[in-house]
């Protein structure tokens, strides 16, 4: 049987993206390994030696902001103290906690907590496969659609501040780039996301990336 040919994703207007998102998240798969998505074919083979044990378990909220006629992705940009990824662009998100009843509401509960996003603005669409962050994190991303009237309020100890990014922008496949970073003692080669003045990388990216796989589009690895 023929492979199905990617979407055009970043060509799709917004009704037809909207579409995409509730139909293809609530049959999205997520059992399988966590995955590494944002280095090359050949790095993630080196890297899994020098990924801690998982112990820990994370949710973000990816949030999509619908505006009608373009839908957006509301990212964070994390304090510059903070212990863990200080200063990079994030999901809002934390450690899931004994109370939580799921990763869902640990999403909905870290987001409210950061970034002021009460839960009744989000309708959730699904969860993507679990994520590992090099820090020994093993994170589950929500992928949740924002109505307007929202009213923000940062932690600031946590979110120095917040910008939106086309969701169109972020799933075409030209606006990717690549580039090497250095872990310990590896020099590896990853795939990051630049918009405007900001440049999403790290398992930011990587999640961006899975989204736009599980959405139809062609995988990061492809090219």
């Amino acid at each position: 049987m023929a492979a199905e040919t990617p979407l055009e994703l970043h060509r799709l207007p917004a009704p037809r993206l909207r579409e995409e998102l509730r139909r293809r998240l609530a049959d999205c798969r997520i059992d399988g390994p966590p995955r590494i998505g944002h280095y090359s074919r050949a790095a993630r083979g080196r890297l899994q030696g020098m990924m801690p044990g998982l112990t820990t378990r994370a949710a973000v909220l990816i949030p999509i902001v619908d505006r009608g006629d373009e839908l957006g992705v509301l990212l964070t940009l994390r304090a510059d103290d903070l212990k863990h990824h200080a200063g990079q662009i994030s999901f809002p998100g934390g450690r899931i906690e004994p109370g939580d009843g799921d990763a869902i509401a640990a999403a909905l509960r870290e987001t409210h907590e950061e970034i002021g996003l009460a839960p009744e603005f989000i309708e959730v669409l699904g969860v993507l496969p679990d994520h590992a962050v090099i820090t020994g994190y093993r994170v589950t991303p929500v992928v949740g659609l924002v109505r307007p009237g929202f009213e923000l309020k940062l932690d600031p100890v946590e979110v120095a501040g917040t910008f939106e990014a086309p969701l169109a922008h972020l799933l075409d496949p030209a606006t990717h780039s690549r580039r090497w970073r250095r872990f310990g003692e590896e020099e590896v080669e990853t795939f990051e996301l630049p918009w405007g003045s900001f440049n999403i990388w790290g398992a930011t990216a990587g999640m961006l990336f899975t989204l736009r796989e599980v959405l139809g589009g062609p995988p990061v690895h492809g090219d």
